[in-house]
């Protein structure tokens, strides 16, 4: 069975299938044991320090309008969305 290259012509790495996933080897096996010397250890799932907290998760209502415009717009709506709101407030606050 031929693969699909992991990199498109512009260098961008598409979606992983769950075939990629079966096909993947752990990081010890393929990686060399310099490299691994100097990675930071973690336990499986944990997630390195984040430099600077940049945002923030909130449970938020919205009309049912304004949901579906920005989820028509595609993929990346939520940071237009975003990005509409911090407009807003760069305009009002004074």
């Amino acid at each position: 069975m031929k693969t699909k290259p992991l990199i498109n012509e512009k260098g961008e790495v598409r979606e992983l299938t769950r075939d990629d996933m079966k096909r993947a080897r752990p990081a010890h096996e393929v990686l060399p044991k310099e490299l691994l010397a100097v990675l930071p250890k973690r336990k499986s799932g944990e997630r390195g320090p984040q430099r600077q907290l940049t945002k923030l998760s909130v449970t938020v209502r919205y009309s049912r309008e304004v949901v579906e415009y920005f989820k028509s717009t595609g993929a990346g709506w939520q940071t237009r969305m975003d990005e509409v709101l911090k407009k807003w407030v760069a305009r009002h606050r004074a």
